[in-house]
């Protein structure tokens, strides 16, 4: 993929209206990627789900970033979980792990190795993913002006079909820390702002 398909243009937008529009915590940055970006993303994307679903080889409590598995069917499931435990007699609890920025902090290195030792990715495929991962940028646009193109060395393209996916399956190993568990795994890019 070329360089100039892997930057994003990033906007900032007011989380409401109500707040300080001087305060740069009042923005959410939002990132913009390239038409033909997102269609190859797409490509590749139904490619690859087509491999994992075939080999079963995403989590089956993971939620988030596929078919039939939506943040309704969590917490269906957590809910499910709970009560059945408490009807068996036993003792239930919740516990809800967020990571701030996970998205920001993927290593491409370690990425790669968990596509290729996992998701038995390789060859020209795992090249792809890795030049797809690599020389991202972004730009900070605010009306007509733009200010300062950084380089990304880590993380997954927000804005991207591709990056909630690629964070899913980096995090994938965080299934046996909890085998001996009920757990439940879901991600999202979206905040919520009380």
């Amino acid at each position: 993929m070329p360089d100039r398909s892997k930057r994003a243009i990033v906007r900032p937008l007011l989380k409401k209206r109500t707040l300080d529009l001087n305060d740069p915590a009042s923005h959410r940055p939002i990132s913009n990627l390239s038409f033909v970006s997102k269609v190859v993303e797409k490509v590749v994307d139904a490619r690859f789900a087509a491999h994992a679903a075939g080999h079963s080889l995403l989590p089956t409590l993971q939620s988030a970033y596929r078919a039939n598995h939506s943040t309704e069917t969590a917490v269906i499931c957590i809910l499910n979980d709970m009560i059945s435990a408490i009807g068996q007699g036993h003792i239930g609890a919740l516990m809800l792990l967020d990571l701030s920025a996970a998205f920001d902090t993927v290593d491409h290195q370690f990425l790669a190795n968990v596509l290729r030792r996992w998701f038995g990715i390789a060859g020209g495929a795992l090249d792809w993913m890795a030049n797809f991962l690599s020389h991202r940028s972004q730009v900070v646009r605010v009306c007509s002006c733009e200010y300062g193109i950084i380089t990304l060395l880590f993380g997954v393209p927000q804005g991207s079909v591709l990056g909630p996916k690629r964070f899913l399956e980096y995090a994938e190993d965080v299934c046996r820390i909890f085998e001996r568990l009920q757990y439940h795994l879901f991600a999202s890019l979206t905040t919520c702002n009380t």
